[in-house]
């Protein structure tokens, strides 16, 4: 539910999994895009092509931010489980 203006009205509710994983950084970005740029459908096609093209490069830009920030927290876990003496299960965390 969403309330925007004192009233109450139902929100769209997407639902997307995956099975034996999580998502990767390219589905997250493409989620991510899907809710900053929108093409509408009757936008003139000089428009509507400037728009996915500037949409597939933020879907790079995004990825290659977030695999960033993936390395950068396993980093975190790998030395905390160091410093806690797991040494082998950092181990198996920097394979990932």
């Amino acid at each position: 539910m969403m309330v925007e203006g004192g009233k109450i009205s139902s929100g769209i509710v997407d639902v997307q999994t995956t099975s034996h994983r999580g998502f990767t950084p390219e589905e997250i970005a493409d989620r991510c895009l899907d809710k900053i740029v929108h093409v509408s459908e009757s936008a003139p096609p000089v428009i509507k092509e400037q728009a996915l093209a500037y949409k597939g490069h933020l879907r790079h830009v995004l990825s290659y931010y977030m695999k960033e920030a993936i390395n950068s927290d396993r980093t975190t876990i790998y030395n905390a489980l160091v410093d806690a003496g797991q040494k082998d299960l950092a181990e198996a965390i920097r394979r990932l």
